[in-house]
């Protein structure tokens, strides 16, 4: 596609206008490291002489994080924690991080969602992942957490420019709060962009959504091989949602916008030979689209802009942030 780059910088700006109310999984990332020391005489395991902790925000927690960093933290939560010690964890990375997590409802009955990376290095050598520990409840939350949920949307949603539903199937949204999101964000005319890894046609009348490309290809039920087999694919998120726009993340292929009316826009990726880590960049894309999308920025524009933020934070290790700065940097370089 071709842009006008002034354009662009005259609207990154406009992203610290507008604010976000997340709805979804929060999750805590906690990253252990350490320093690899010797064999265990007890089995043949690796021990590490631990250095540092670092929590980050995970899961829905990572699109408001990045939201945050943007907007000065006009941003807030929605989401289920446990009454556990990382519930604490949680919702004090979250203030830390200056974001309004008065939305999150406790439930004892399940757990603060954690991801655990354990990692080690040695002098000679880049720190690696070891091992992974998911803590996490399986299945839907109950009756009591949803109704819950539903009052803080309802309190909440009004204070807020737009939605981001973001869904990692862990149970936080059900299809009751899924429809009841949309519908009270219709009526009070926010812009509501879904991110969610499956059932996308279940999704009605959102303003737009983020899905990645091995989702898109689930959802339609066909593989993508070229761009006809894009715009098909497009098309028929759109007819069955009838969202106003669909933005499909490619990874190293960029990402392909379909609008109505045939409207579709390729948009490649910037920085493809710097890549150091993916985890998150789909968070980000979505929550600066979003961002953009809500300060008045052109669709297209704000799918530029979300793209050039992915190109940023794929270059750091684990969930990572942007700036208004860092965004301007790296489009004047484009």
């Amino acid at each position: 596609m071709n842009f006008d780059k002034a354009k662009l910088i005259e609207s990154v700006p406009k992203l610290r206008n507008s604010s976000i109310l997340i709805v979804g999984d929060l999750a805590l990332d906690e990253m252990i490291y350490g320093d690899a020391e010797r064999i265990s005489r007890e089995a043949p395991v690796l021990i590490l002489q631990h250095t540092r902790t670092k929590l980050i925000l995970g899961g829905a927690s990572n699109a408001a994080h990045n939201v945050a960093t943007l907007n000065d933290g006009k941003v807030g939560v929605i989401g289920v924690a446990g009454e556990d010690y990382h519930s604490d964890l949680l919702k004090e990375t979250f203030k830390d991080a200056g974001i309004n997590c008065d939305g999150i409802v406790d439930d004892p009955k399940r757990k603060t969602i954690v991801k655990t990376r354990i990692s080690g290095s040695i002098t000679t050598s880049i720190t690696q992942q070891i091992v992974r520990i998911d803590r996490q409840s399986k299945g839907f939350i109950s009756k009591e957490t949803e109704d819950k949920l539903i009052k803080e949307i309802t309190e909440l949603m009004p204070l807020y420019d737009a939605v981001i539903i973001s869904n990692y199937h862990i149970g936080t949204l059900t299809p009751k709060i899924i429809d009841y999101t949309i519908e009270l964000a219709n009526k009070l005319g926010k812009v509501i962009v879904v991110d969610a890894q499956r059932d996308l046609n279940t999704y009605k009348n959102v303003t737009s959504m983020t899905p990645n490309l091995p989702d898109t290809e689930k959802s339609v039920g066909f593989e993508i091989k070229s761009i006809d087999d894009m715009k098909k694919a497009g098309d028929k998120l759109l007819k069955e949602t009838n969202a106003k726009s669909v933005l499909i993340t490619c990874g190293a292929d960029g990402m392909f916008m379909t609008e109505p009316n045939g409207k579709y826009t390729k948009i490649p990726v910037f920085n493809k030979s710097e890549v150091f880590d993916v985890t998150g960049a789909g968070d980000t894309v979505t929550a600066v689209y979003s961002l953009a999308l809500a300060s008045g920025i052109d669709p297209v524009y704000s799918a530029v802009i979300g793209n050039v933020a992915a190109s940023i934070v794929v270059r750091q290790y684990g969930c990572a942030t942007t700036t208004i700065e860092d965004l301007l940097s790296a489009i004047e370089k484009l």
